[in-house]
């Protein structure tokens, strides 16, 4: 690429914020082809180059379903459908995709393209005339411009070192780069730039109110919460080159320290943003594209448009299923595991918004599924407007709520002090006490001591934020992925053989389909099936043994415990997280053909 070459941006139509209204406002086929010193002459062309920095997220290669849905599985919650295939979407939910995964060349493309445009703006902003002489507002909005390309760069250097390590690195435009095949470059140093990129942001980009964003758009908000997320990422583990090791990162107190500060920082602006009374109304806001009632997501990817560039495929691949000739046809394309609904209990409302084990057959009706087929059930084509066969709903990407935010400062606040302060368990205990509305009396006690409370929040993270792409990074930076995975294992040969903690879940349930009605509520959706039990409780049936030998009169016979089979642990084609590998697998390969494009580049890891 030679200097002053067209750069490639996204055009905003009508010159009006995307954000509010993509559909409205941006077309992601109509490139530009001003030159780098034209492109940068005004606030609206600026403007326009940064969006085609953000069109980078969205689409079927970034969080519109690959980044979100595919790359993250699988951790002690959720896997991929189906039997293994190292080259295909299965390969990576089993840990053993290879360099010809062709899930994997075009998302680690992608980010690359975001940070070259990212580097485009980072570049030309301060060379811009109207940043050198323009008035002191147009002045204030390309620094506002210049914060968030230095927030998108962070977001997707921090997505390719979460799944691939250490990667080439890019600070400049290729057109200014001498050699533009670049070896790898050491995490740490990637970390330390961008943490320090985005201290410069937070200064130069508004908090949500001041600025009149949606989560769409990047604000203060975001900016510190991503920073704090990369912080204890740098602080924790991660698989290294030299030698292949887990390791973690040096002087960890620094970076606990940082997500500490920033964490408090957007908690004590509640304000800008606030736990949503409604755990179930932050993801149906999702659906429509709209700001949930209290800015509990503080940045969200949008979907709009239709196609694979700029929408999403969130609740038709995964999600709820919807059987084929229902209204909704989708979801189902990620599982449950089945001691993941029994992680919650009973009173717990994230259960079945976390697990659905139901689906929609095509009578319209909710039927129970076998164990084996449970599926994520926080999206579901049918909480959007959109019926038939189409793929792309617009439905939106969370990267960050304030829950997160909220246990990330929890998980700081007890490692920087050696135990929980009476914050940090406030915390955790607002979080939980949502999830326990209207039966506060069964929170639990939280522990006090330093290790106590760690492994609280191990598992308050696993039920909070089940099927959002974080469990299995987590799990990594914690040292944790090769225990829980052993643990998960044990835990499912427990379920199949009914004993300990799953003693008395039942073999089979007996039930009868139901009206299903998606304006209800998740836990009335569960509620309303008929199930048969002797008991005058029916929630209870989930947590009883089968409650007759026969089949009782009018209803039908679904397979729960019986659901799971011995080859669902340790089957070569269908185990979970059968080909993972200590020291080895916590990272992906890079697609074959940038190693061979570049001869600088390491495949690395035992790939």
């Amino acid at each position: 690429m030679k200097k002053n070459k067209s750069i490639f941006i996204i055009t905003c139509l009508a010159g009006a914020l995307f954000f509010t209204s993509c559909s409205d406002f941006l077309n992601p086929e109509n490139l530009s082809s001003i030159s780098e010193a034209q492109q940068f002459d005004s606030t609206a062309d600026t403007f326009s180059a940064l969006v085609g920095v953000y069109s980078q997220l969205g689409g079927d290669d970034g969080y519109g379903q690959r980044l979100s849905l595919i790359i993250p599985q699988s951790g002690d919650d959720f896997r991929t459908s189906g039997s293994y295939n190292c080259n295909d979407r299965r390969g990576v939910a089993t840990f053993g995709a290879c360099p010809t995964n062709t899930e994997l060349n075009n998302p680690f493309a992608k980010l690359y393209t975001g940070i070259e445009r990212a580097n485009l703006v980072i570049k030309n902003i301060p060379l811009s005339p109207v940043y050198q002489n323009g008035t002191v507002d147009d002045k204030k909005l390309m620094d506002r411009y210049l914060g968030e390309a230095l927030t998108l760069r962070a977001q997707y250097y921090y997505e390719l070192i979460r799944n691939w390590g250490d990667v080439p690195f890019y600070l400049v435009p290729a057109s200014d780069v001498t050699e533009q095949n670049q070896p790898k470059t050491d995490r740490d140093v990637i970390y330390e730039q961008i943490i320090e990129d985005l201290a410069k942001a937070s200064a130069l980009v508004p908090w949500r109110s001041e600025g009149g964003t949606t989560s769409n758009r990047i604000s203060k908000g975001a900016i510190k919460g991503l920073r704090a997320r990369i912080a204890l990422a740098r602080a924790g583990w991660s698989l290294r080159r030299s030698p292949q090791v887990m390791a973690q990162g040096s002087n960890p107190t620094k970076y606990y320290q940082i997500a500490y500060d920033e964490c408090k920082d957007i908690m004590d602006h509640s304000g800008e943003h606030s736990l949503n009374p409604s755990y179930e109304n932050v993801f149906r806001a999702l659906h429509s594209n709209s700001q949930d009632a209290t800015n509990e997501v503080i940045f969200a990817v949008g979907a709009f448009g239709g196609g694979t560039r700029t929408d999403s495929k969130i609740g038709y691949y995964n999600g709820l299923k919807h059987d084929d000739n229902s209204n909704w046809k989708g979801g189902g394309g990620i599982n449950a595991l089945p001691i993941y609904f029994y992680e919650f209990t009973k009173y717990d409302l994230r259960r079945d918004m976390n697990v659905g084990i139901f689906k929609i057959n095509n009578s319209n009706q909710a039927e129970l599924v076998a164990s084996n087929s449970w599926t994520d059930s926080k999206y579901r084509k049918s909480w959007t407007n959109i019926t038939g066969p189409s793929q792309t709903l617009a439905v939106d990407w969370p990267l960050l709520r304030l829950s997160d935010v909220m246990l990330m400062f929890a998980e700081a606040d007890n490692e920087l002090h050696g135990g929980p302060s009476q914050e940090a368990i406030n915390a955790v205990r607002a979080v939980r006490s949502r999830a326990y509305a209207g039966n506060l009396g069964q929170i639990g006690t939280i522990p006090t001591d330093k290790v106590g409370f760690f492994n609280y929040i191990v598992k308050e993270r696993l039920l909070e934020l089940g099927s959002e792409g974080i469990r299995k990074y987590d799990l990594i930076r914690w040292n944790l992925i090769a225990s829980k995975i052993a643990e998960t294992k044990q835990k499912l040969t427990d379920f199949i053989n009914g004993v300990g903690a799953y003693a008395n879940v039942p073999s089979d349930i007996y039930y009868k389909n139901s009206v299903y009605d998606p304006t209800k509520t998740a836990q009335q959706n569960v509620s309303a099936i008929d199930v048969y039990t002797i008991g005058s409780d029916k929630s209870e049936v989930f947590y009883l043994p089968t409650q007759s030998a026969t089949i009782p009169a009018g209803y039908k016979k679904i397979a729960w415990r019986s659901g799971i089979l011995p080859t669902y642990v340790n089957d070569p084609s269908a185990g979970y997280a059968q080909y993972f590998e200590p020291n080895k697998r916590e990272l992906l390969p890079i697609y074959f053909e940038f190693i061979q494009n570049n001869p600088a580049l390491t495949q690395d890891y035992g790939y």
